[in-house]
């Protein structure tokens, strides 16, 4: 096993939802640490999908861990990246007209949201 593999298995991949200049949406494409403890006081599921293709921003800073379903989410340049299980959308898109997004596979877009307060540190390293 070489440096890169090594380092690949102490991550999670992770997409990050940020506001850029005027509010407007993008992302990034990175990785979380695997052994990092986050400060959550919470989570909760949900399977609604009644925001499909409907541009929103998020409602607080927060993981989203898909656990079934494929996704294309599209950002407000027309850009676009796929959310499957084993990625982990940190949602921080809090302000402007946020992100759409759509499913791919299925009907069912199950997951859980841990939010982060406002100050706390989503751990993100952007590749």
């Amino acid at each position: 096993m070489n440096s890169n593999q090594a380092e690949a298995k102490n991550y999670l991949r992770a997409i990050r939802l940020i506001n850029v200049e005027a509010e407007k949406c993008d992302f990034e494409i990175g990785r979380l640490p695997i052994k990092q403890h986050i400060n959550a006081n919470y989570f909760f599921a949900q399977t609604d999908v009644s925001l499909q293709n409907s541009q929103h921003p998020a409602p607080r800073r927060q993981y989203v861990i898909t656990l079934k379903g494929k996704l294309k989410f599209t950002v407000s340049n027309g850009n676009t990246f796929i959310i499957e299980p084993g990625i982990i959308l940190i949602a921080d898109d809090t302000m402007g007209p946020g992100h759409s997004w759509e499913l791919l596979e299925g009907d069912e877009w199950e997951r859980l949201y841990i939010p982060l307060e406002s100050e706390d540190d989503d751990y993100f390293v952007a590749d």
